[in-house]
């Protein structure tokens, strides 16, 4: 009998914890962060030490780990795609394309950047549908920005060649992504440019904090600009081709990048772990009638903290989802606010207002922009059905094999009595 009816549960036990990151401080953080104090240098461009900066370290990382020439420390992953749009000269007049399902901080980013964003449909991979993609492209349409949604690796190929095709930029938002890849590939360092972030509700945080990579020199170069006002007064090497313009101030400090190494150093092995427990699973579920697995376009480059499933319809996923709750499986859905509003579309008010900082001079009003994109909360039909059937359970590196099997009987139990 299921446990909503009276039954016995088939877990009792607290589910996974929240964060895959801070679930892993331990003295190596301590270590970092305390290096850092003794050397009484929090400021990345402090003159004395520039060769000895913790942001310098992080940027050799990352650049190493997704075989980019240049990497930029920011202050958010929303500063690393502001300062990638704006390094790659995307501006007033522009469009650039954004999945229906990411957080709002993908769009916004481009109206920061003074362009437009054109929101397309996802597929059943939850990421950018390539095809919606090719469809939107306009005369104005300037970049892509795919987004790696909930660690599953885009269908890069599809959208490079789309891309290509069409001269377009594409700028990977690897936001929730970070340590996955695409068929080999280290998820950032396919495109144009790449995009993390070390908040900490990702794989890898620093509290705060970003990083941009490119094999761009230019973009790199206009990034760095953007991203400190003050870029060319502190003595660091820049290239002199670009010239300079008004920035923000978006610079890592010297303890976020501290923070962010020793959580990076041991990225792998959390990711390891991860893939070992949603493999178990699947591997399981996969004979349960009812219910259709998340398509992953490159299971081994799957973060895996993450696990998808879609019933038939709203109604039974909604139903679904509440028995699995009571078997003692916490899951998220669009019912629940599982599925975040804060990463739908339709739940993005000032960009669907069309709505800026300044009432008289918008993206979307601006002389340089001869378009007219049109927003609605029904705009894209297939991405909100799809996350309307759609259930997802959180992962964590610490599951056990009983955790994993807890998963498995309770999905199964329930699916068996719908």
């Amino acid at each position: 009998m299921l446990a909503k009816y009276g039954g016995t549960p088939v877990r009792t036990k607290a589910w996974v914890p929240t964060f895959i990151s801070s679930e892993e401080f331990d003295e190596k953080e301590k270590e970092y962060l305390l290096n850092v104090l003794q050397k009484k240098r929090v400021f990345r461009f402090y003159s004395k030490g520039l060769d000895d900066s913790e942001s310098v370290k992080l940027e050799k990382l990352y650049g190493e780990r997704t075989n980019s020439r240049y990497a930029l420390a920011v202050n958010a992953g929303t500063s690393a795609l502001v300062s990638a749009l704006v390094g790659a000269g995307i501006g007033p007049g522009d469009e650039v394309i954004v999945p229906g399902y990411t957080f709002i901080a993908t769009a916004a980013a481009v109206l920061i950047a003074r362009a437009v964003p054109v929101i397309v449909e996802i597929d059943d991979t939850l990421t950018m549908d390539p095809a919606a993609f090719e469809a939107a492209i306009t005369p104005h349409t300037k970049a892509v920005i795919p987004v790696h949604m909930r660690g599953i690796p885009c269908q890069m190929d599809e959208i490079m060649r789309i891309a290509r095709k069409y001269h377009l930029l594409v700028i990977e938002d690897v936001a929730q992504a970070n340590g996955g890849s695409y068929k080999g590939t280290a998820l950032g360092g396919i495109g144009d440019a790449g995009c993390f972030s070390f908040q900490q509700y990702k794989v890898v945080t620093s509290g705060e904090g970003g990083m941009m990579v490119t094999n761009n020199p230019s973009i790199h170069a206009r990034a760095s600009i953007y991203h400190d006002c003050a870029m060319r007064f502190w003595g660091v090497d820049n290239p002199g081709s670009v010239d300079s313009f008004p920035g923000e101030n978006y610079r890592m400090s010297e303890i976020q990048a501290a923070l962010g190494l020793a959580q990076s150093s041991r990225i792998d092995e959390v990711i390891n772990k991860l893939r070992k427990a949603k493999r178990s699973i699947v591997e399981a579920l996969r004979s349960i009638e009812g219910i259709q697995l998340q398509r992953v376009p490159d299971p081994e480059g799957d973060v895996s903290y993450k696990l998808a499933f879609y019933l038939p319809d709203n109604e039974t996923a909604s139903t679904f989802s509440e028995l699995l709750v009571a078997e003692g499986i916490p899951n998220g859905t669009i019912h629940n606010n599982g599925f975040a509003d804060r990463h739908i579309y339709a739940n993005w008010d000032y960009i669907l207002a069309k709505r800026g900082a300044s009432g008289t001079d918008t993206p979307w009003t601006c002389s340089s922009y001869k378009g007219n994109v049109h927003y609605s909360k029904d705009m894209c039909p297939e991405t909100l059905k799809l996350l309307g059937r759609a259930i997802s359970i959180s992962l964590h590196q610490n599951m056990t094999e009983e955790d994993c099997w807890d998963a498995v009987e309770a999905i199964r139990k329930v699916a068996g009595h719908m």
